[in-house]
């Protein structure tokens, strides 16, 4: 939707439990803050509706409880908090930089045990500069 719809260009991402690292810009339709907040507001509600209708979920339950409850907490929120509300932009504006951060967002799920390779976890571009079909296109940074 984002890169449909809002200008977003992705080139690097990663999905976590509780937050998303991006490698992003933008064509000018929308702001990079205003596209953030539209995925994470899309994202959010999917989400929501994937634990509802999943009755195999031992925790569906506990895991609706916890969001509501953080959402009223917060009055940013109607309802529910599922993401964290800060974000934290860095410009990247040296190679160096990039491919640090690059390097970074990739080996996130590796530095939380949840994969050994990057190219492994489904939730990130890792698989796209593998050379691997990923979820979501991107483009890669040469």
């Amino acid at each position: 939707y984002c890169q449909k719809k809002k200008g977003l260009i992705l080139y690097a991402w990663c999905l976590m439990t509780n937050h998303v690292h991006m490698i992003i810009s933008s064509t000018g339709i929308s702001k990079q803050e205003d596209i953030i907040r539209d995925f994470k507001k899309k994202k959010k509600k999917k989400c929501l509706e994937l634990i509802r209708e999943n009755n195999s979920e031992s925790r569906k339950n506990w895991m609706l409880w916890m969001f509501n409850s953080a959402g009223k907490k917060n009055s940013n929120n109607k309802a529910y908090q599922f993401w964290r509300q800060d974000n934290h932009p860095i410009e990247l504006d040296t190679n160096e930089m990039m491919d640090q951060k690059l390097e970074y967002i990739h080996n996130n799920p590796v530095v939380e045990g949840i994969v050994d390779n990057p190219a492994d976890y489904l939730y990130s571009s890792a698989r796209n500069y593998e050379g691997l079909e990923g979820l979501v296109k991107v483009k890669i940074i040469e």
